[in-house]
């Protein structure tokens, strides 16, 4: 009996001894292939910094303001706020209240509709939105602008602040949705005075992430903005740069020195996205549920 006590114990402490051995493998190879994800990343930041950085001290705050034909890429830079700006004045307010329509109505026709269309615009290509654009806009006006690339890239960021609305809201639990009606709220201020500043997280993250998306698309500014590089934009109806677009065109030229002002507008295009993202992502307070 004693040898069998013995042997069962000893056992155990093999059984114990292996779980753990397997666990702390599985946690090893766990954290080796998180960073191997993020290996990518640190790449494309640090070769557009080794090769950016140089052509953006070598020519100084020209290479900011200038035109394209002083070496800078100034009308591309503010081409892009434009663009970007107008694009989520158009865009944001619809997805917004079309994540809320969908959060509000999960098991109406149009909703279950309206939330898959939303997963197909994810996944449509870019390039076809802009030709639908220019078919429906720049035709009809006969000239490039900086409205159609800003529709564009609305209709491009609109499936991604509509998802994350809808996801955030859906994160909140029950029980504040029923304390709100209870206390005689209506059904419009319990989602806009108390689920939606819950949810401000994930909405602005989504939000975010929509310009993100929007100001580094390339493919629909092809048919729609145009490029405008020897001047600064003055209206909202007359073609319009962009840093993505101004890239495109420069890398397709067999000049050195175009190659070298495209590595400089990339690294002006990571530090705004950069700039921008970061900070506001980081000052964001998570409401503790």
């Amino acid at each position: 009996m004693l040898l069998v006590l013995k042997s069962s114990r000893g056992g155990r402490k093999v059984l114990g001894f292996n779980r753990k051995m397997q666990e702390k493998i599985f946690f090893f190879s766990i954290g080796i292939l998180a960073t191997l994800t993020f290996i990518p990343l640190f790449h494309i930041i640090i070769t557009v910094l080794l090769k950016g950085l140089p052509v953006i001290l070598e020519k100084g705050s020209k290479f900011i303001t200038g035109t394209l034909s002083e070496g800078g890429i100034g009308p591309a830079i503010v081409g892009s706020f434009v663009l970007t700006f107008l694009s989520a004045l158009l865009g944001v307010p619809i997805a917004f209240l079309v994540g809320v329509y969908v959060y509000e109505n999960p098991r109406s026709t149009l909703g279950r509709w309206v939330k898959t269309l939303l997963q197909i615009m994810i996944e449509f290509p870019t390039i076809l939105v802009g030709v639908f654009v220019m078919r429906a806009i720049v035709v009809p006006m006969g000239t490039y602008s900086a409205f159609a690339g800003a529709l564009a890239l609305a209709i491009i960021l609109t499936p991604y602040v509509a998802i994350y609305t809808h996801e955030a809201l859906r994160e909140i639990p029950q029980t504040y949705r029923e304390a709100g009606f209870s206390l005689g709220l209506t059904r419009a201020k319990v989602i806009f005075r108390v689920l939606v500043p819950m949810a401000k997280r994930g909405i602005l993250t989504g939000i975010l992430i929509g310009m993100a998306k929007a100001a580094g698309e390339t493919a629909p500014l092809l048919f729609t903005a145009g490029g405008l590089y020897e001047s600064y934009p003055s209206s909202i109806t007359e073609p319009i740069g962009a840093i993505p677009l101004l890239i495109y065109q420069l890398v397709q030229s067999p000049n050195p020195a175009d190659h070298a002002t495209a590595w400089g507008a990339s690294l002006v295009l990571l530090a705004i996205f950069l700039g921008i993202f970061i900070p506001i992502r980081l000052s964001l307070k998570e409401v503790k549920l």
